[in-house]
């Protein structure tokens, strides 16, 4: 006899966060192997290997996607999408070792916060039985293993109709590598498979620190993400004669107040709000101590959208970066003269430019910008110990150098790549889908609610409907097309069902299991099969 969904989802799930796979490990390296051995065990695969795939990435490194299809009648197909890679596992201490062994960590942090009284919430919800513990099991490999059960599931009936596709990525936890190859050929993989992708599934978890009735949600779209940077430059001075010079620290420090959670580049759709930007990194350029006033500082910002497209979000910043800027000026103006005997002092307009028009200004400076600036670009990409938004300060460095300007300035881009927000657009689907869903949760005596948006950020990103124009972000992203190259999204409907628990990415991280196996696994066969007829 075939295990329930729920007995499935359970094993599936603590089998997987047993497998380490921290971005950037072998262990997610691994994954995919151990994956398939796993999925291969099951009898369809046994008569239709060539369904089931370990799909490396070109991108250098030894990672890969697996993919598994289950084929039945017709060509209608539903994709059911999630990443596998975790953060790090160092924030459990002592506990690091059995990170990933939920059922031998559970008593072993219930006496932690039993001795220390650390988290009452978390120590109460572990008590309860209805939570378990370990890196990844929440975020979000319970999401895979209710997939999976429901793929055999599938697999198992004598007639299917419809196909279905599991899609299992790395990278989701740094640049999406994993989901935008395959991206790009999920259009291929269904010419040559014959099949019309309906709906992808995306399995990611939501945080709920409340009873569960947010975490209990069917997204209907993702919330989009821009890396809002600022080079800012200053005149050096030596400390003594600070008047001599614009110390870019303090024009950082002007920019920075001006930023911080500021209303007007948050959005909200209704009850849902897209964070207001946080400053994520500020630091300047000075390798060691001297008594010199720093030359220039890079800060970024993470910046999240519903519908705002990269146009407006430099507009709008563009905007508050020029009224920090005047007010740094005016205030050192007041305070040169304030001192006893008044110093003097260059009360001037700081530029603030963004990236193109900084690239427009070095052209005009050195005629042989473009090539040297394509050079540098080309070294950079080759630089695996740099981050993105690293590549992009030094990108806008030598562009800075290049137009041989005075300071100050401040020049604004955008510092990794974009997350483009994405929407439901078939309102008759999303509908029906609903329905079925509302029933099926009320079949397990629990709800479901409706959002517009993944509160996070999310590989849905790269598979469906996009509207906003990434012109204005890939012209000014100095490190487009070296260090990252973006394909269109395929236009995908996408939704997101998956898991709830607390304090992800987290050493307390915990998953809500009744929901997680034994709910959630019955809804995406719901809906699977919606989409399916």
């Amino acid at each position: 006899m075939s295990p329930s969904l729920a007995t499935r989802a359970r094993a599936a799930a603590i089998q997987m966060t047993e497998w380490r796979s921290v971005t950037g490990t072998q262990g997610e390296c691994d994954f995919p192997h151990l994956l398939k051995t796993m999925l291969a065990q099951a009898r369809y695969f046994h008569l239709h290997p060539e369904h089931l795939k370990v799909q490396p990435l070109d991108d250098g490194t030894a990672r890969a996607n697996l993919l598994a299809l289950v084929k039945g009648e017709g060509r209608r197909t539903v994709v059911l999408a999630g990443h596998f890679d975790t953060v790090p596992f160092d924030d459990y201490a002592e506990l690091a070792p059995f990170a990933c062994d939920p059922e031998t960590l559970l008593p072993m942090i219930i006496d932690k916060l039993k001795r220390t009284a650390e988290n009452p919430l978390a120590l109460a919800d572990l008590l309860s039985g209805d939570y378990l513990p370990g890196r990844g099991l929440l975020d979000m490999k319970a999401g895979i293993a209710a997939a999976i059960a429901v793929l055999e599931a599938f697999a198992a009936e004598e007639h299917r109709e419809g196909n279905i596709l599991l899609l299992a990525t790395p990278d989701e936890e740094d640049r999406s590598a994993g989901m935008r190859a395959a991206a790009a050929l999920l259009p291929k993989i269904a010419r040559d498979s014959d099949l019309d992708i309906s709906l992808v599934i995306n399995l990611d978890s939501i945080a709920d620190d409340g009873d569960g009735s947010f975490g209990r949600s069917v997204s209907m779209g993702s919330i989009g993400k821009l890396l809002l940077t600022a080079l800012v430059v200053g005149r050096e001075a030596h400390a003594c004669y600070p008047f001599a010079g614009v110390n870019a620290n303090y024009l950082a420090a002007e920019l920075l107040t001006e930023f911080e959670c500021t209303p007007e580049l948050a959005e909200t759709s209704g009850h849902e709000i897209a964070a207001p930007p946080s400053a994520l990194y500020a630091k300047d350029m000075k390798s060691g101590y001297n008594v010199t006033t720093p030359a220039r500082v890079f800060v970024y910002w993470n910046t999240l959208q519903h519908r705002r497209s990269p146009a407006e979000v430099l507009s709008l910043a563009t905007g508050m970066a020029r009224q920090a800027m005047d007010r740094a000026m005016e205030r050192l103006g007041e305070r040169a003269r304030a001192v006893s005997p008044p110093q003097p002092f260059r009360q001037e307009s700081v530029p603030v430019l963004s990236f193109a028009e900084l690239i427009a200004q070095a052209r005009k400076s050195d005629p042989d910008f473009d090539s040297a600036f394509a050079l540098l670009n080309g070294e950079l990409a080759e630089r695996q110990d740099l981050d993105f938004p690293s590549r992009a300060r030094l990108a806008s460095e030598f562009a800075w150098a290049a137009t041989r300007l005075p300071g100050p300035a401040v020049i604004l881009g955008f510092g990794s790549l974009p997350y483009p927000a994405v929407t439901f657009g078939d309102a008759q689907l999303g509908e029906r889908l609903m329905a079925v869903l509302g029933e099926a949760a009320a079949e397990k005596g629990t709800s479901l609610s409706r959002i517009g948006y993944f509160p996070g950020i999310s590989d849905m990103s790269f598979l469906g409907e996009t509207s906003g124009d990434l012109s204005v972000a890939e012209a000014n992203t100095p490190i487009w097309g070296a260090s990252f190259a973006l394909a269109p999204s395929p236009g995908y409907k996408v939704i997101n069902i998956g898991p709830w628990g607390r304090d992800y990415h987290h050493w307390l991280e915990r998953l809500n299991a009744p929901y997680a196996f034994d709910v959630l696994p019955h809804l995406i066969l719901r809906a699977t099969k919606a989409a399916l007829e």
